[in-house]
């Protein structure tokens, strides 16, 4: 089969039964495991020696010694757009800085343009094969925001497309309203006013029609201050929504603090975050979301602070940000290589960072990012034989085989 398959996903078979031969990447020198599918669900996990009467008489899949991990989880994309901006990669190669292109019309306002010309069904079949290459790639959830549209009706389109995508790729798609993400152009000067907009129209109409799972704004000098920040979040609150932050990207405007006040799930980019920031968001158990992809592709030099994050003991996760301006990332595994040799993270720190913490910056932890008992089973099988190679390699894909949602989705045994 190949990674960009025709295969319905709902035509994809069954996962349901015992999978032995399984090297599961944190189980230590236990030697050889097993995996007990049931219903769509993981039954069991342990030791091939160990496994109960009960499931023993079950079909069984050899993975033949195959590493075995969690589903991968991408926390942070805006896969839905229109258009693409390579012209302005190619500015920005030329002397341009991030403020310089947004100032000049480009930016988020350019993809603004494209998204609001184009038609539902072209954003479906553009961010679909997107799609397909992070699912081919292991991906069993993702994130996924709006933010383009900076209106009312063009923001439902993109977050109609999101619960389009999950359902016809069998994928756990997590909406996020990014509604606060750029001034729109008819707004020009009148900041406020949008965000009124923003808190009192778009975000009530949208959550009404259960299209938003989650609530983020970017809080930045090109974007929107604390206050206006503040005053989204309270309109989620209100809603009964969770947040989550653009915080600290270009300068540190103590937005993660605000964020962790709010109980946020995630704090992402944050280059630019404090000591302040960093004690904020342990005591609210909120996850650091590390985007590398936005880090390489803008050339950045301000690392995130992550020896201060992990003394604290703050969860780090790992993401595309795939987006058409500053990471046009389609490969999670791109990402684990990126965080290793750019931020230092060790390969246990960047495997957790796709897989359980990923799950936890989407409110997902119950169940994703881990192989357990009553957990739906969302797993990869991978064409190696150590968990190091997944951060090792970068432009291969390994992947023998992806369950996902409980059917074997990707590749063949």
């Amino acid at each position: 089969m190949t990674h960009h398959s025709t295969r319905h996903f709902s035509d994809a078979p069954s996962a349901d039964g015992l999978w032995t031969g399984v090297n599961l990447h944190d189980a230590g020198s236990s030697g050889s495991c097993a995996i007990a599918v049931q219903d769509g669900r993981v039954a069991w996990v342990g030791t091939e020696a160990a496994v109960p009467p009960a499931f023993a008489a079950m079909p069984r899949q050899d993975a033949k010694g195959a590493l075995v991990t969690p589903g991968l989880v991408d926390c942070h994309t805006h896969l839905v757009y229109g258009g693409q901006r390579a012209h302005e990669f190619a500015m920005r190669l030329a002397g341009a800085s991030y403020e310089e292109v947004a100032r000049a019309g480009g930016g988020i306002v350019s993809s603004v343009r494209a998204t609001r010309e184009a038609g539902e069904d072209e954003l479906f079949d553009a961010a679909s094969a997107r799609l397909a290459s992070l699912l081919a790639e292991g991906v069993c959830a993702i994130e996924i925001k709006s933010g383009y549209g900076l209106a009312l009706e063009h923001e439902r389109k993109q977050l109609r497309v999101a619960r389009r995508l999950g359902e016809a790729h069998g994928v756990t798609v997590r909406t996020t309203f990014l509604g606060a993400h750029a001034l729109p152009p008819e707004y020009t000067g009148r900041s406020s006013d949008y965000i009124d907009l923003v808190c009192e129209q778009m975000l009530p109409a949208l959550a009404a029609e259960e299209l938003v799972d989650a609530v983020d704004v970017f809080c930045e000098r090109i974007a929107f201050s604390l206050e206006e920040t503040e005053r989204v979040f309270k309109a989620a609150k209100a809603l009964g929504l969770p947040v989550k932050l653009h915080a600290e990207q270009l300068s540190d405007m103590d937005g993660a603090a605000l964020a962790a006040r709010y109980g946020a799930l995630s704090c992402d980019h944050i280059e630019h975050l404090s000591h302040k920031g960093i004690d904020a968001m342990r005591e609210a158990g909120t996850v650091a979301v590390l985007l590398p992809g936005a880090y390489y592709t803008l050339r950045d030099t301000q690392l995130p602070p992550i020896d201060a994050l992990r003394a604290a003991g703050v969860p780090m996760a790992v993401s595309t940000d795939h987006n058409p301006g500053t990471s046009p990332a389609l490969s999670l595994l791109l990402m684990v290589n990126m965080a290793c040799t750019l931020f230092r993270l060790t390969v246990p720190e960047a495997i957790a960072g796709v897989t359980q913490h990923a799950a936890r910056a989407l409110g997902l932890q119950d169940t994703h990012g881990r192989i357990e008992a009553g957990m739906p089973a969302n797993f990869v099988l991978w064409n190696l034989k150590d968990a190091a190679e997944l951060a090792y390699w970068f432009g291969q894909r390994p992947v023998r085989a992806v369950v996902r949602q409980g059917r074997i989705a990707e590749g063949a045994l």
